[in-house]
């Protein structure tokens, strides 16, 4: 027999066994792309929050409509002499009116709230501002198309009112207001279509 006839076969991980160990290290400049990104993403996320959060500056919902209101309540105010359809003019007297009930009803509602009509915040005033509505239909003025604009501005901005009531609508829990905000809906959406559908006979 030869000698070498005794030795066992050497084991298939045998070069990892006597190999040196080896220690894994996380190599986290590999991964700083990656790494960066999440804390981009996270701090986005955070500064959206907070912009959003100043944007709308913790205004209640019931003072931006009475901003709103009495806005509208102005540029009404201001087409008066400046219609030459006598149908626009008659559906316009009527919002006329049925503003003034509305800004005059919600007022004690706004007190209940600490919230001053004639003292509204600043914020509000200037979210709520129809100052470019006001600049198109000067334009419009100018071009001899006053009642047309009028009216689609009308229809627009009667119809951002509506919704604004109907979220609050949706969401108080105060009767009063509820009861407000139904009986305003009710005479105001028969207005907006009469603006909506109106169509100036001049053209």
């Amino acid at each position: 027999m030869y000698p070498n006839d005794n030795k066992q076969p050497l084991p298939v991980d045998y070069l990892n066994q006597i190999a040196p160990n080896q220690t894994h290290k996380i190599n986290l400049f590999n991964k700083q792309p990656l790494l960066l990104g999440g804390i981009g993403i996270i701090v986005l996320l955070i500064v959206t929050i907070i912009v959003a959060s100043l944007m709308s500056g913790g205004i209640k919902p019931t003072e931006r409509l009475a901003a709103r209101l009495t806005a509208t309540a102005s540029v009404v105010d201001d087409a008066k002499t400046k219609m030459k359809s006598s149908q626009l003019r008659a559906i316009n007297a009527t919002l006329s009116s049925l503003l003034i009930n509305s800004v005059r009803d919600i007022t004690p509602i706004l007190t209940k709230d600490g919230i001053k009509i004639d003292k509204l915040s600043k914020s509000v005033v200037a979210t709520e501002s129809t100052d470019a509505m006001m600049a198109r239909l000067e334009d419009a003025r100018l071009n001899v198309k006053y009642d047309r604009i009028y009216a689609q501005e009308m229809a627009t901005q009667l119809e951002n009112i509506l919704i604004l009531m109907n979220q609050i609508e949706n969401s108080t829990s105060s009767s009063s207001l509820k009861t407000y905000l139904s009986d305003n809906i009710t005479n105001l959406e028969p207005i907006q279509k009469q603006f909506s559908d109106f169509q100036d006979p001049t053209l």
